[in-house]
């Protein structure tokens, strides 16, 4: 199982985006990426870059929020692509899981 998520880091030319997909298992970030913006783009070089380095087995679980940029069909279709699934956090209605 990966997960994934973002974050963003002050440098002195503004803001940039890090996103990372981080083996659930080992604990080892496998797969990430820095953009100046939080376009789909982002997550999806980061999903790249963990699947080429490692070549999971069809079916690997991918968790995340849900973040326009994981709910997006960019990053959704490239799921599907290399055979993977989303699993993704509940939503939540003033403060509780439903």
């Amino acid at each position: 199982m990966d997960g994934g998520d973002i974050t963003y880091i002050a440098t002195d030319e503004g803001w940039v985006y890090l996103a990372a997909v981080i083996d659930l298992f080992s604990r080892q970030v496998v797969g990430w990426s820095m953009q100046p913006h939080m376009q789909s783009s982002l997550v999806t070089d980061a999903l790249h870059m963990a699947w080429f380095r490692r070549h999971p087995e069809e079916g690997l679980i991918f968790h995340s929020d849900r973040g326009s940029q994981y709910c997006g069909h960019e990053f959704q279709d490239t799921l599907k692509g290399y055979q993977m699934k989303s699993s993704m956090s509940q939503r939540e209605l003033l403060g509780h899981s439903i």
